[in-house]
C-alpha cells in the first residue's frame, strides 16, 4: 500500500495532470483534495487532449477519481465535464464527489468577476471559500436531490479514502495550483484561496499525515505564472517570448499566456522545504532545447540585502544568477528508449545542478506533451 501527494513547487502550471496520468498505472485510486475549476489539467492521450478542471486525470486510466471535501465545486460545470468524458468513451461511474465539498453558485462568480486586483478566473472560488469560512457555505450534501444528475456522483468520501487506505489500496493524491499560490506560504495576497501545499492533503480528504508515505513535487524546467504577484526571473525579452510560444504556455482554463522566465532555484528549495518533497518530476525540459545558455536564480538581492532563502514579501527581489551551458534533444525517440544517459551532457548538467541546489533528486522527466514523452530516472 502506497499513499502518494503530487504537488506543484512553482505557481503552477508545472505539468501535474500530466504526472498524475502517467503514474496512474500504479494506482488504485486519483484524489484531489482543493480547488475548483480555476485549475485546468492537460493531458494528451494518443494524440487526443483531454482539458479537466475539476476531475482528476486518473480517470482517464479508468481509477477511481475523487473529488475531496477541501475543493468547490459548480454543480453545472462539474456535470459538463463529466459529459465532455463520456462523449470521449471514458468511464464516468468511477467517479466520487465528497457529499462535504462546498458549492459555487452564480453570486460567487459575480462577486469574483468584480475582482480585478488578484488576477482570478472568476470562477467564483475565493467567494465560495470566504463563505464556508464565515459558515454561510452550501455543501454537495444540501443539493443532491435538486441536482438528481449529481447524487449518483456524491460519498462520503473521507470514509471512502480512509477504507481505501485500510484495505491496502494504493492512493495517489494530487494539488491543484503550486505551491506559491498557498493562501498562507505563497505569495500572499496574489495567491488561491486554498491549501495547495502537501498539508492540505490531510485537511481536503480528511487523512492522517502518518498516512502519506511519499510527496513528489512537480517543477517545470523553467518557470511560469499566470495572473498578478511578483515574479522575479520574468523574462519580458526575446527569451521570454521564445519559452511562451515553444512551451504552448497558455492557461488551461482561462487561455490567458503566461509570464514566462527562468528556473528559480530559490522557490524550489522554498517548496521541497515546506511540502516535504521526497523526489522532483521535471517537466518541458525540451522547452529549453535550442538555447546557447541558461540561468539558474540560486539567490535574491533585496532592498540591498542577499538572500538564498525565500522572504516573505518578494517586492523589490531582484533574481542572482547561475549561467550554464544549453542543450539541444535531437532525438526525442532515442531519449525516451534510452532514458537519462542518452540526454546531452549539458542537459544532464542542468538537471544534475537542480539536483544539487534542491538537494532533491529528480526521477521523473517529461520531454513532450504526450503520456509516452516521459521516463523515469535512474
Amino acid at each position: 500500500m502506497t499513499v502518494t501527494v503530487i504537488v506543484g513547487t512553482q505557481w503552477g502550471d508545472e505539468g501535474k495532470g500530466k504526472i498524475v496520468d502517467f503514474l496512474a498505472k500504479d494506482f488504485d485510486i486519483v484524489a484531489r483534495f482543493q480547488g475548483g475549476n480555476n485549475a485546468g489539467h492537460t493531458v494528451v492521450v494518443n494524440d487526443k487532449k483531454f482539458k479537466l478542471h475539476f476531475i482528476p486525470s486518473g480517470v482517464i486510466s479508468g481509477k477511481i477519481a475523487v473529488l475531496g471535501t477541501g475543493m468547490v465545486i459548480e454543480p453545472d460545470a462539474f456535470l459538463k465535464e463529466v459529459k465532455m468524458l463520456e462523449e470521449e468513451g471514458i468511464d464516468t461511474s468511477n467517479i466520487m464527489l465528497s457529499e462535504r465539498a462546498h458549492v459555487i453558485t452564480e453570486k460567487h462568480k459575480e462577486i469574483d468577476g468584480k475582482d480585478s486586483k488578484i488576477g482570478t478566473t472568476k470562477k467564483g472560488i475565493g467567494p465560495a471559500y470566504a463563505d464556508k469560512i464565515s459558515r454561510k457555505g452550501i455543501r454537495i450534501i444540501d443539493i443532491i436531490e435538486k441536482y438528481p444528475s449529481i447524487k449518483k456522483f456524491a460519498r462520503d468520501t473521507t470514509f471512502e479514502i480512509n477504507d481505501a487506505i485500510k484495505n491496502k489500496k494504493n492512493v495517489l493524491i494530487e494539488g491543484a495550483q503550486g505551491t506559491m499560490l498557498d493562501i498562507d506560504h505563497g505569495t500572499y495576497p496574489f495567491v488561491t484561496s486554498s491549501n495547495t501545499i502537501a498539508g492540505g492533503a490531510c485537511t481536503g480528504l480528511g487523512i492522517g499525515p502518518t498516512k502519506i508515505d511519499k510527496v513528489i513535487g512537480v517543477a517545470k524546467a523553467y518557470t511560469t505564472r499566470v495572473g498578478e504577484g511578483p515574479f522575479p526571473t520574468e523574462l519580458n525579452d526575446e527569451v521570454g517570448k521564445y519559452l511562451l510560444e515553444k512551451g504552448h504556455e497558455f492557461g488551461t482554463t482561462t487561455g490567458r499566456p503566461r509570464r514566462c522566465g527562468w528556473f528559480d532555484a530559490v522557490v524550489a528549495k522554498y517548496a521541497v522545504k515546506i511540502n516535504g518533497i521526497s523526489e522532483l518530476a521535471l517537466t518541458k525540459l525540451d522547452v529549453l532545447s535550442g538555447l546557447k545558455k541558461l540561468k539558474i536564480a540560486i539567490g535574491y538581492e533585496c532592498n540591498g540585502k542577499v538572500l538564498e532563502r525565500m522572504p516573505v514579501n518578494l517586492t523589490n527581489c531582484k533574481p542572482i544568477y547561475e549561467e550554464i551551458d544549453g542543450f539541444e534533444i535531437k532525438d526525442k525517440n532515442k531519449t525516451l528508449e534510452f532514458g537519462y544517459a542518452s540526454l546531452p551532457v549539458e542537459a544532464r548538467n542542468y538537471i544534475e545542478r537542480i539536483e544539487e541546489i534542491t538537494k532533491t533528486k529528480v526521477r521523473i522527466i517529461s520531454i513532450g506533451p504526450e503520456r509516452s514523452d516521459t521516463f523515469i530516472k535512474p
